[in-house]
């Protein structure tokens, strides 16, 4: 595939072509990915380009579970421990 707005460094894409490649190396080559996204291309519109161009024909691949993943929206994070208004001891 040509490296273009969505690729620019044609990372995804050679991805894909490597042999064996595990969800550690995916993961890793997503985030040189997103950061090399050209300014005013949002992420979200790019992954689905890049899925419409690969999950089709790579359905197991770990890059498109890497992809997959991507899209979902994180939960809200929630806090942890105790009752912030809590006395401390004195």
């Amino acid at each position: 595939m040509a490296r273009d707005l969505i690729d620019p460094k044609g990372l995804i894409s050679e991805a894909y072509r490597i042999e064996g490649i595990g969800p550690g190396e995916c993961r890793s080559i997503f985030l040189d990915w997103a950061l090399s996204l050209p300014e005013g291309q949002t992420v979200s519109n790019a992954l689905g380009i890049l899925l419409a161009r690969h999950a089709q024909e790579h359905p197991e691949h770990p890059m498109t579970e890497v992809l997959r993943l991507a899209t979902t929206v994180p939960e809200t994070p929630r806090r942890r421990g105790g009752w912030r208004g809590r006395p401390r001891n004195t």
